[in-house]
């Protein structure tokens, strides 16, 4: 689960990470009011579920009450468009109205979970302000990391060695590793998948600031923390997702293409999007059925499916597991009852309860489903009934 700029720092603030001063509005009138309050230059930054703001200009600088007010106007209603938002890009609801930083430097501090080791791990550079995946791709050798042993803790000595790595020595030492400290009790404690700080700033009289952050979290722990739960915003979520999720379908990740994919298996479903891009097509979705034998999930797939009009062909991949191919059968028989699929369907079925399978379609009267046997032949099918590639 993602949250909004203001949420992070409000968070990240508990744990002694120093933000700019500031509040969110969804008015123009009140963005003039907490300018006002502050009595400094401020900044009024969109809150919207994507970076690149600036550019697409969400983010305007005020330097006085009536200027915020006039940017804010201009930024609340607007349907901001960044590299991260799609060409559609986002209706921004509200703004975030705080004190403009005097920067001295630019620096990046972020937590991640490295999966190749299970531990979290603590990065940071003193190369902010950009995107860190182009700074690992350019110069991965300026990433300074360390990873964290849960049962033991961040520890003070890896603060020291990481604010060194990225110049934060003499006053700033002692700062810079509360500040990390902080981050890191932030991440642990939440039970997060990111906490970052992006850019971590140095202000001209010698503070540091999180002049930005980015915090998600884990939507497997939400049960754990309900407090953060309520900070979700599903506006910023993509509309098919959050039916997927109320519909009991929770694997499920809307994507680009125009094949839409309904597998029992994350890795089955991985193989099956490889698989389309191999024959030339591109998947319009991650959906993982899992191993429920219940035909009301079949038919939940096929409704997500085809209220996505970028979908132009389905493919079905049923192999092995714990999914009975008869119930599988019965969920596509009743979908197609249910409502106009208006796409080809093509079905690659194999495993427990194959024969009652097999008789369940054949004597459906269901025509138009493409069988193949296996799955290169189900995505060349699929890539072929989408229009190729």
């Amino acid at each position: 689960m993602k949250v909004h700029e203001y949420q992070a720092k409000t968070l990240l603030a508990r744990y002694g990470v120093p933000v700019p001063g500031g509040r969110v509005t969804d008015s123009a009138s009140e963005a003039e009011a907490i300018a006002r309050e502050l009595a400094v230059a401020v900044a009024i930054k969109a809150q919207i579920h994507a970076g690149g703001r600036g550019k697409g200009g969400g983010i305007k600088l005020a330097h006085t009450p009536g200027e915020a007010r006039e940017a804010a106007g201009q930024i609340i209603g607007m349907q901001l468009v960044t590299h991260q938002t799609g060409p559609e890009g986002r209706l921004v609801k509200r703004v975030l109205v705080e004190e403009q930083v005097q920067v001295e430097r630019e620096l990046y501090l972020g937590i991640v979970i490295d999966g190749a080791i299970g531990l979290p791990l603590v990065m940071a550079s003193a190369d902010g302000g950009v995107e860190i995946e182009e700074v690992a791709a350019k110069t991965p050798e300026r990433i300074h990391k360390t990873s964290v042993d849960p049962t033991v803790g961040f520890q003070p000595f890896q603060g020291r060695q990481l604010a060194l790595a990225i110049g934060l020595d003499g006053e700033l030492m002692r700062p810079a590793v509360s500040l990390i400290a902080g981050l890191y009790r932030c991440f642990a404690e939440n039970d997060c998948t990111l906490a970052e700080v992006n850019p971590l700033v140095v202000t001209k009289d010698g503070r540091l600031l999180a002049a930005d952050a980015k915090v998600n979290f884990d939507d497997n722990a939400l049960y754990r923390h309900q407090d953060l739960a309520g900070l979700r915003d599903i506006d910023e979520e993509d509309p098919l997702e959050v039916a997927a999720q109320e519909s009991g379908i929770g694997n499920y990740v809307k994507l680009t293409g125009n094949i839409g994919c309904v597998v029992n298996g994350a890795g089955l479903a991985m193989a099956t999007m490889d698989a389309i891009k191999l024959a030339g097509g591109e998947p319009a979705n991650f959906l993982d059925i899992g191993t429920v034998n219940d035909t009301g999930r079949v038919v939940s797939s096929f409704r997500l499916l085809v209220e996505d009009p970028n979908v132009r062909a389905i493919l079905i991949n049923i192999f092995g597991g714990m999914a009975r191919v008869d119930i599988i059968a019965e969920g596509i028989i009743q979908a197609h009852k249910e409502m106009e699929i208006g796409v080809p369907v093509v079905a690659r079925l194999v495993g427990t309860n194959l024969e009652e399978g097999e008789r369940l379609l054949a004597e459906s009267g269901l025509s138009s489903l493409i069988r193949a046997g296996d799955l290169g032949e189900a995505a060349a099918k699929a890539v072929a009934a989408a229009g190729g590639g």
